[in-house]
């Protein structure tokens, strides 16, 4: 219990600092619209040609505004010199991560929830899917999204170029999340059934298990860096 409300000091010290100044959360729905605008422009709004293309348009509007939050999650505290603080109180240091984590997902939560629903209304398209296992597959995306990413952020932060390295040390590590929850996303917008796409929703949540996990493991030593 101890460790949970320590975890929940983080978070709520994290979310008070953000929507005073709403840094992070302004910069990802910008991000987020253009990229849907920009799309909204490039394609037809046709049923098939929409229906093609809207899971990785979604995704990509997800993934590349969520890295511009998790850029500033760890760099802000660099700049700040509240790292070392947090550091140095009498908590165990997983107990940061797993803040960062919560923080960084309720973040991009709010992101999705505005982004999403443009992208049906520029689109002018309708689920045609169970929004149920939408959510279900937006959740696990986004979970094991800001579980790898938070630990690398807080990796990257120690260097000059932390921007420029996260995105190259990330990607190549979300390609089997990508991959997962863009086709299951295309087949709710197909109407399979939930068995046909079951396998990704499985590999989803064993990526979310392994990169919540590891981090915990190797998160102590990280911040010594």
């Amino acid at each position: 219990m101890r460790f949970l409300a320590k975890v929940a000091n983080i978070v709520w010290k994290d979310l008070v600092a953000e929507f005073r100044t709403k840094e992070m959360i302004s910069a990802m729905m910008i991000f987020s619209v253009l990229v849907i605008v920009m799309f909204a422009f490039a394609f037809k709004p046709v049923g098939d040609t929409v229906k093609a293309v809207s899971p990785g348009i979604i995704w990509v509007a997800f993934t590349f505004s969520g890295i511009l939050g998790l850029n500033r999650s760890f760099v802000n505290e660099k700049q700040n010199e509240t790292l070392t603080g947090l550091m140095l109180t009498p908590v165990d240091r997983t107990a940061i991560y797993f803040g960062k984590v919560i923080t960084n997902f309720i973040i991009m939560a709010v992101t999705e929830a505005i982004s999403l629903p443009l992208f049906f209304i520029m689109f002018d398209y309708g689920v045609a899917g169970s929004i149920l296992h939408l959510i279900l597959i937006i959740f696990l995306g986004t979970l094991g999204f800001v579980s790898i990413g938070t630990f690398l952020a807080a990796l990257s932060a120690n260097t000059r170029a932390s921007e420029i390295l996260l995105p190259i040390i990330l990607f190549p590590i979300l390609i089997p999340l990508m991959i997962g929850a863009v086709q299951s996303t295309a087949m709710i917008f197909d109407q399979k059934a939930f068995v046909e796409f079951a396998g990704w929703v499985k590999l989803l949540a064993v990526y979310d298990i392994i990169f919540l996990v590891v981090p915990f493991i190797l998160f102590d030593y990280v911040l010594e860096v």
